[in-house]
């Protein structure tokens, strides 16, 4: 069992690598599509960029559930909080280390980027394995993973006027604000 679980987690941490990096430049490639502005960045915030980890993990547990779920009930519970803590400790990262020692070089961003999603298909290795987590309701745990869909797409069009939505670059929140 282990062997099967641990192909499919570095499957996964391939997938969502590779589908993130593609989903980075598809907003410009598709001429600033308003529909792919909802999965994909629209600029150059942290918020946005957290888009390239929860997307494709949301897709390949959509995969992966064929291959888990009669074997473990807990599925979306692992799910959530594997998803849960690459989304979060990448701007954990981010941050640490910008306040430590100033703006970054870009490849400390993609090691973090990759980092944070290795982290979080390790810990769901780990939940799946020991099995232990009381998870009570795990529809609950499924509709928080799309709740945080909604947060997405919602935040890209009214985003919050904090730094995490803020472009770095062009100082500029959101969407609506490239028009």
């Amino acid at each position: 069992m282990n062997k099967k679980l641990y192909s499919l987690q570095i499957k996964g941490f391939i997938f969502t690598s590779i589908l993130g990096v593609l989903l980075h430049y598809l907003f410009d490639f598709t001429d600033k599509s308003m529909i792919v502005a909802l999965f994909s960045p629209v600029n150059e915030s942290i918020w946005e960029h957290l888009k390239l980890i929860y997307f494709p993990m949301t897709i390949y547990s959509l995969i992966e559930i064929k291959y888990l779920q009669n074997e473990y009930s807990i599925f979306w519970c692992v799910k959530l909080l594997g998803v849960l803590s690459s989304i979060l400790l990448t701007p954990i990262l981010y941050y640490t280390l910008n306040g430590a020692f100033g703006t970054l070089p870009d490849f400390v961003n993609i090691i973090i980027y990759f980092a944070s999603i290795a982290f979080g298909y390790w810990l769901e290795a780990i939940l799946f394995i020991n099995n232990t987590i009381d998870c009570k309701n795990p529809h609950i745990a499924k509709y928080i993973v799309l709740l945080i869909s909604v947060l997405f797409m919602f935040f890209t069009f009214l985003p919050p006027q904090i730094p995490l939505f803020k472009d770095p670059v062009t100082s500029t929140y959101g969407y609506y604000q490239l028009q």
